[in-house]
């Protein structure tokens, strides 16, 4: 809508009125109270020290390796890779968690849960490829690695003595 031609808005369409510029919310900038000569120093330095127990309660948010240093490097690295490395399989072709589409559940609580079960999935299956790249497949099955089922086939019988007679016709 041009801004130096005025148009006609019909009062009666809410729609109209709302999508009027004058009916938008307008924010000012803020004034400045101070000029920059007076601006408290930590405003115009470039650097701070912050100490050991500067923080307080927030002291243990704190790093004891300076930020990318040889040091922070060769501590948070490989974590960084495993973590991207996990992300990457979960957001890629089998599982596609990054894709709404796959996600269909309504609230955040229900989104929670169901990214929670998805990562569980996953998981599972990361193990199990783990398992089957990993462990050797000539060796022979024995009995402790496959469930054991009963030997005679099930009755459902009851017991003698705990049934009940028959409903009288």
């Amino acid at each position: 809508m041009p801004s130096g031609r005025p148009t006609a808005v019909d009062l009666t369409d809410a729609r109209q009125r709302a999508a009027h510029p004058a009916a938008k919310p307008r924010i000012l900038p803020p004034q400045p109270d101070l000029k920059a000569d007076q601006l408290p120093k930590i405003c115009s330095q470039h650097t701070i020290t912050v100490r050991k127990d500067d923080l307080g309660h927030l002291d243990k948010f704190r790093q004891d390796l300076a930020y990318l240093s040889s040091a922070w490097i060769g501590t948070y690295k490989s974590v960084r890779a495993n973590t991207e490395g996990i992300n990457g399989r979960l957001k890629g072709h089998d599982l596609d968690l990054g894709n709404a589409k796959n996600r269909l559940a309504h609230g955040r609580v229900a989104q929670t849960i169901l990214i929670a079960l998805l990562v569980t999935v996953a998981n599972d299956h990361f193990l199990d490829q783990w398992r089957h790249i990993h462990e050797p497949h000539d060796e022979p099955v024995t009995l402790a690695d496959t469930p054991q089922t009963p030997a005679q086939p099930f009755d459902d019988t009851p017991s003698a003595g705990q049934s009940r007679p028959p409903p009288t016709p």
